[in-house]
C-alpha cells in the first residue's frame, strides 16, 4: 500500500504525542471542593480558589462591629494539576485554634509561612495562618481540611441569599480617587490592584487570585464614614514611603511581615486601620498607591 505525504505527517504527530507521553489531566475542582468541605469559583488562570469567611465570629475593633468581608475572611486556593499542584492560602484563627491546626497541618506536610496579626485592639483577638502546599491537590484539600475541622471555621455550603449591589458609600468617588473600580462584598466595598510584576513562588507563578494582589476594604460606619482595613504588598524600597503616607494622613499601620518564603520578587505586606470620613481615606490611600509598582489599570 503506498504512503501518502498526508499519511505520513499524520503517523509523525502520532508518534511525537507518544514520545512526549500521556497529557496532564485536567484537575477536579469539584472533588477538590468536596474533599475540603466546601466548594469554589474557578478563576481566570485556573485557579480554584474557595472563600472562607469566620461568621462564626463576632469581632469588635474600635467600637466597629468587622464584617467577615472587611477582615475575617479565610481562604484558599489552589492551580495546578496532577499531582504538581499548589495551593496557598490565609486562615483567620483565633488564639486557641492556633496549635492544635498548625500541628495538624505539619504532620501533613502543609508549611506554615506566617503567623501573625493583620489587626490591632480586635476582641476577641484573631491571627491570620499562611500556608503553602504542593502535590496532589485533592490530598491537599484533605489535609487542610483535617486541619479546619479542629476550628469553627463554617464548612459546608450556606444558604443561597441574593447578593446586594448597594452599600452606604459614594463608591463612584472611592472608584475614582483610587483610580479603580472596587464590587460589593458581602456589606463591604473590596478594591484588589495588581502589582507590575509577575510574582513567582517556587517557580510556580502566583497570581492576584492567589494573594499578591493589594487589598482595600470599605465598611460603612454611618455618615459618609467608613472602617477601611486590607494590605498594601510592597517590594522593600517601598514600605518606608507608603508607611510614611499611611501615618500623615492618620492611618494606622497594624503590621508588616511576609505571605510567602520563596516569592520572586520578594514582598512584604503591610495592613492597616482607619475609622473616618470614607473620601478622604480613599485620596490617603491613592496617594500611597502612588508610592507603588502597579499594574496598569
Amino acid at each position: 500500500m503506498r504512503t501518502t505525504s498526508s499519511s505520513k505527517a499524520a503517523l509523525a504527530f502520532i508518534v511525537s504525542l507518544l514520545a512526549a507521553g500521556p497529557a496532564s489531566a485536567a484537575t477536579d475542582w469539584n472533588a477538590v471542593g468536596q474533599a475540603l468541605g466546601k466548594t469554589g469559583t474557578e478563576m481566570p488562570g485556573g485557579i480554584y480558589r474557595i472563600g472562607l469567611p469566620r461568621s462564626d465570629l463576632k469581632v469588635t475593633l474600635d467600637g466597629v462591629t468587622l464584617k467577615p468581608a472587611l477582615a475575617l475572611g479565610s481562604w484558599l486556593a489552589f492551580e495546578g494539576t496532577g499531582s504538581d499542584a499548589m495551593v496557598m492560602g490565609d486562615l483567620v484563627l483565633t488564639q486557641d485554634e492556633i496549635n492544635p491546626v498548625m500541628s495538624r497541618l505539619t504532620e501533613s506536610g502543609i508549611e506554615i509561612t506566617g503567623l501573625h496579626n493583620h489587626l490591632l485592639r480586635a476582641d476577641p483577638a484573631t491571627m491570620y495562618m499562611h500556608v503553602e502546599g504542593h502535590g496532589d491537590p485533592v490530598k491537599l484539600a484533605e489535609a487542610l481540611h483535617a486541619a479546619l475541622t479542629l476550628t469553627k471555621t463554617p464548612l459546608g455550603q450556606p444558604a443561597a441569599a441574593a447578593p446586594s449591589q448597594t452599600i452606604d458609600l459614594d463608591t463612584a468617588a472611592l472608584d475614582k480617587a483610587l483610580g479603580r473600580t472596587g464590587k460589593v462584598n458581602g456589606g463591604v466595598y473590596q478594591f484588589s490592584i495588581p502589582r507590575a510584576e509577575t510574582v513567582t513562588d517556587g517557580g510556580m507563578t502566583v497570581p492576584v487570585s492567589m494573594g499578591t494582589g493589594i487589598a482595600i476594604n470599605f465598611q460603612p460606619t454611618g455618615a459618609g464614614k467608613a472602617a477601611i482595613t486590607g494590605d498594601f504588598v510592597l517590594i522593600a524600597a517601598e514600605v518606608n514611603p507608603v508607611l510614611h503616607v499611611l501615618r500623615e494622613n492618620g492611618i494606622e499601620v497594624t503590621a508588616i511581615h511576609n505571605h510567602m518564603l520563596d516569592d520572586q520578587p520578594r514582598l512584604y505586606f503591610m495592613h492597616f486601620w482607619a475609622d473616618a470620613d470614607a473620601a478622604q481615606l480613599a485620596q490617603a490611600l491613592r496617594k500611597a498607591l502612588d508610592k507603588i509598582n502597579l499594574a496598569k489599570s
